[in-house]
């Protein structure tokens, strides 16, 4: 009987119970529309970082996180190999790197660049450059003499698939040396500063040209998902031989890590705003709703009806207007997200922006259970919540002095 009769005075006047629910939806909507994009930024950073050449783990020599010169290798790579190969989770790539600062120059022009000298195979499973070689051809095993580097440095060095590059850097023994290497192919990637950063190379390649022998400067790993990181990272803590480091994705991005922490935050505070300028609505229109219906409650608590009941039925038709709204909203909200999820937000206009920051051009919303759990609940508890003070009131009128209200 009470959800009956709260219903039935929630559509009483139809023009305020659809202004209220609008606001309710609206601020639903904004919730999860708002988390979801967030989520994506968040998310997007985290790929870029990860496929950028980070892996979920490496596995370094001591100091070169630090000072990352060829003489902070690791010398012996066959231990760390074999425990990478037998004790990571099924679906895990590793593979090894030199990664080191090195010049590419060619007759017109020079620049900074990181040469990185890779396993082609075990790369492309890895990272990006598996999958962004855009013109030419991927690195082969035994091209010693091929060089992979961006399209925009393709550009700015004005040359083309098949001339020569040089690479100069300091070998072990402390000597300049360089090397000329054929362009073999150009790769495209989400920011045009890691087409500007990055040379790739084979590693016996680099090996020899800064005199390792088989030393490499870091193990990379890619694990199946991002969650196992810490528990992955703790058993190779254990079993590898001492010598060697490990790093997570969140200790080798702390500026990404650091943004998850604000954009959660951030979300937060968005939730409570929202929810403030919700839940003053509610509370005028329910207010409102009650002062209405002051004989009404007079008469009923005349006739013996005690004040917890009228409570209920206030709270009663608050509720209703909370589910209605955060029903609505939430489909709203998917839907919202759903079109976004299939164009994503273009931030062409804002590329040199995105880049500073480390994300792609093109976002895509993310939606996580937990966000929206959240904007639910942060809406039916606390809209509950303000809902009884009017409902107080309700519950506290005379019956004299109700039922003499005109």
């Amino acid at each position: 009987m009470h959800f009956q009769l709260a219903w039935r005075n929630v559509w009483r006047n139809p023009r305020r119970t659809t202004v209220i629910l609008i606001a309710v939806i609206i601020g639903v909507w904004s919730m999860i529309l708002l988390n979801a994009i967030s989520r994506g930024f968040v998310e997007n950073l985290i790929d870029n970082g990860i496929s950028t050449l980070t892996g979920h783990i490496q596995i370094l020599a001591p100091r070169y996180h630090q000072d990352p010169v060829v003489e902070n290798s690791i010398d012996q790579p066959e231990p760390v190999a074999h425990i990478l190969e037998t004790r990571l989770p099924p679906g895990s790539f590793w593979a090894p790197r030199v990664s080191v600062g090195a010049i590419v120059s060619n007759a017109r022009h020079s620049t900074g660049v990181t040469l990185v000298g890779t396993v082609p195979a075990r790369e492309a499973r890895l990272s990006f450059i598996g999958h962004s070689v855009t013109q030419g051809k991927y690195l082969d095993a035994d091209d010693d003499e091929g060089i992979l580097i961006g399209e925009a440095l393709l550009k700015d060095f004005e040359t083309r698939l098949g001339h020569k590059l040089v690479l100069m850097a300091q070998g072990t023994d402390r000597e300049i040396t360089s090397r000329a290497f054929r362009i073999r192919g150009a790769f495209h990637a989400e920011l045009e500063a890691t087409e500007k950063q990055y040379v790739f190379i084979t590693l016996p390649a680099a090996q020899d040209m800064l005199k390792l022998g088989r030393a490499v400067s870091q193990f990379s790993v890619l694990l199946p998902g991002s969650r196992m990181t810490e528990r992955v990272a703790a058993d190779l803590k254990r079993e590898l031989p001492d010598g060697v480091e490990v790093w997570t994705w969140q200790e080798l991005l702390p500026m990404v890590k650091a943004y998850m922490s604000l954009m959660d935050g951030f979300m937060y505070i968005w939730n409570v705003v929202v929810f403030v300028a919700m839940g003053f609505g509610l509370v005028n229109t329910v207010l409102m709703a009650v002062y209405e219906r002051m004989r009404e409650f007079g008469l009923l608590k005349a006739l013996g009806m005690r004040p917890g009941r009228i409570l209920k039925d206030v709270a009663i038709e608050g509720l209703y207007l909370l589910c209605i709204g955060a029903v609505v909203g939430n489909i709203i909200g998917f839907v919202s997200v759903w079109i976004l999820g299939r164009t994503g937000i273009d931030l062409s206009s804002l590329a040199e922006g995105s880049e500073y920051f480390g994300m792609s051009t093109v976002i895509y919303p993310a939606l996580a259970v937990k966000d929206v759990v959240v904007a639910d609940l942060t809406v039916l508890a606390l809209g509950l919540l303000v809902s009884m003070y009017p409902a107080l009131k309700a519950s506290r009128f005379k019956p004299v002095e109700a039922l003499a209200r005109t």
